[in-house]
């Protein structure tokens, strides 16, 4: 005979059960919040800024970056995140209206392998060169995390959104398009635990739950001047920017 409930584990259960369907409403409340607060259009006119930096993984991410630069919207212009084996003679094959600005203007970084990382070297480029203002430049759904963990690293450096834009992911309509939604639902998850990280840690550089949640350091422990294709060994066939 099974023995009924008491009133103490019937009222806990119900406690549970809606303080877990109060957390699901909550993080989907804040992902149609996060999916409808994306930019659907690119600024036609950015202002101007002391330098750009751009975050290497998506389409037409670093095409956009340069025209900003050959603009003027920017002294400088940083790549970061780009991949080991790819040199400036290759970004200058898939982006031809950059080899003008690659000789002179553009720094390439080799050493982020991922968001965390892209800041952290951001950090120390605006340090060395003393920029006071970026204009940041990534695909409109890796904005708001890229924004994030700019702004706790630099939070005395004032950061200009130019989100790139494809015809490739609809966040405009992001409820209707399953692409959309496998795309942006890690994303945001990717964001919300950025958040928390952000609040736990004063620093980036010195972070434990970012080795912790990306299963590795967020930056190269390889010189910033033993970095790139001249330096590898293994290959030296041409490969596509690593992914933010």
């Amino acid at each position: 005979m099974t023995t009924p409930a008491s009133p103490r584990r019937r009222w806990l259960r119900t406690i549970l059960l809606w303080s877990f369907l109060l957390g699901c409403f909550v993080l989907a409340a804040g992902y149609v919040r996060f999916a409808t607060g994306l930019s659907v259009t690119e600024a036609s006119s950015p202002p101007r800024t002391d330098a750009i930096v751009v975050v290497t993984g998506g389409a037409q991410r670093i095409g956009d970056a340069v025209s900003l630069l050959n603009a003027d919207r920017g002294r400088r212009l940083l790549i970061s995140g780009v991949n080991e084996k790819t040199g400036r003679e290759e970004l200058a094959k898939l982006n031809p209206s950059a080899r003008e600005a690659l000789a002179c203007c553009v720094d390439l970084d080799y050493r982020a392998r991922n968001t965390i990382g892209n800041a952290i070297e951001t950090r120390r480029w605006v340090r060395r060169h003393d920029f006071r203002s970026l204009l940041v430049v990534t695909s409109n759904y890796h904005m708001p995390r890229t924004l994030l963990e700019l702004r706790h690293a630099m939070p005395g450096v004032r950061f200009v959104p130019h989100p790139v834009v494809t015809d490739q992911v609809d966040v405009a309509g992001w409820w209707r398009d399953w692409h959309a939604i496998r795309l942006l639902v890690p994303e945001y998850l990717k964001y919300l635990v950025a958040a928390v990280r952000s609040r736990l840690e004063t620093d980036p550089e010195t972070s434990r739950l970012s080795v912790i949640i990306g299963g590795r350091k967020p930056v190269s422990p390889k010189p910033g001047d033993l970095i790139g294709p001249e330096h590898d060994k293994r290959s030296r066939a041409p490969a596509p920017a690593r992914g933010a």
